[in-house]
């Protein structure tokens, strides 16, 4: 598990964390096996464990970012058929739970969904190795936003390369497109991405300064039958026809989106210049708003906006596969503020209202308060 508070991303440590909130623990409390009956496997979620529908896939983990330019420019890949907590106590409408993921996992690292964030910088191309020795099903992997060769698009149709089962590809994936970007399986896409098979892919422009504080976040909405079909559930589930009923920022749901580890809040100082890298890798477009700082877009689809172009906003319209980049100053009154899709039934879990695609901009002045306690204790943060 991460040591950063608000990973993916550049947030506090576990150390300030503690320090700022005067101790997890005298915040939220200890919360009973009663009130979150998952949480004892999400929190060990590399290992698996027998969960109330009776399976023994293994728990998915939050999504790593594995700095490719370290390890020699190499990378592997491999899918894990996995259980996915979207949020696992009864808190806001849950639990909310994707009963079968296949997950991505990279080298030795833990599958999560989404898959882990392949970060490299301009100029030093990768190789990504999918390892499909394990699997029961062909897959493939697209990168987009990154000029390559024919045989390296990972579309089976038109390169004639499918990785079969037993069987390992690697692909070769220049990094030169500067920018945010998503990768995904390619090997009939409109189940494989709906089933968990996607990540965002980074490029760092040359002489890249990060901001002070910078998170990455992947947008998806899910129709879960189609989780259940394979995980055998008796259920109707037609692609035309999806209906979806789960909404996350990188597959957590409000309050999960909060928890310190497994999800992904912002943390921030005031004062802090904040950059967010925001991924549609769902189907349906998300207006992402900000409550209480306006923000600019600096950076589309990998095209920097030039500054005379850039102007002050709050609602930003996501479109499925779009990538894009906001920066804003955190310079409100320090306190808790939402960010969060704005087409409302997407902040729902299930009939429950708040829940799904919300998130929050916190203040580390703001942590060592009762209501940053109470939503601790709604997110399962009992450590």
């Amino acid at each position: 598990m991460s040591d950063r508070i608000g990973a993916p991303g550049l947030g506090l440590s576990r150390r300030e964390f503690i320090a700022a909130t005067g101790g997890v623990a005298a915040l939220a409390g200890c919360l009973s096996q009663e009130t979150q009956p998952n949480t004892q496997s999400v929190e060990s979620s590399s290992d698996p464990k027998v969960g109330a529908s009776g399976s023994d896939l293994p728990w998915t983990s939050s999504p790593a970012v594995v700095q490719v330019d370290e390890q020699g420019g190499a990378v592997t890949l491999q899918s894990v058929t996995s259980r996915h907590a979207v949020h696992p106590l009864d808190s806001m409408g849950g639990p909310v739970e994707l009963s079968r993921v296949w997950a991505f996992k990279a080298d030795d690292g833990k599958p999560s969904v989404p898959g882990p964030i392949l970060r490299t910088t301009e100029g030093n191309d990768i190789e990504v190795t999918l390892d499909n020795t394990d699997a029961d099903m062909p897959h493939t992997l697209h990168f987009h936003g990154a000029r390559k060769t024919w045989e390296n698009d990972g579309v089976p149709t038109t390169t004639g390369i499918t990785v079969n089962p037993g069987e390992k590809h690697t692909y070769t994936i220049p990094a030169n497109v500067p920018g945010t970007h998503l990768y995904h399986c390619h090997y009939q896409t409109h189940r494989h991405i709906d089933m968990g098979m996607y990540g965002i892919f980074r490029v760092d422009p040359n002489g890249y300064e990060p901001a002070d504080k910078e998170y990455f976040f992947t947008l998806k909405d899910w129709d879960s039958r189609l989780n259940r079909q394979f995980a055998g559930e008796d259920v109707d589930y037609d692609p035309r026809h999806r209906n979806p009923d789960v909404f996350t920022i990188n597959g957590k749901s409000l309050p999960r989106t909060l928890h310190p580890e497994d999800g992904s809040p912002i943390v921030v100082d005031r004062g802090d210049t904040v950059r967010l890298h925001m991924v549609n890798a769902g189907y349906m477009s998300h207006p992402m708003h900000t409550h209480n700082h306006r923000f600019r877009l600096v950076e589309k689809d990998g095209g920097q906006i030039p500054d005379a172009a850039q102007y002050e906003q709050d609602v930003t319209n996501i479109a499925p596969a779009e990538r894009h980049t906001v920066e804003f100053d955190a310079d409100a009154d320090p306190g808790i503020y939402l960010m969060h899709c704005h087409k409302v039934d997407h902040a729902m879990n299930g009939n429950a209202y708040p829940g799904g695609m919300v998130n929050g901009i916190v203040y580390r002045d703001a942590m060592d308060t009762d209501v940053f306690a109470d939503l601790m204790t709604y997110a399962g943060y009992n450590n």
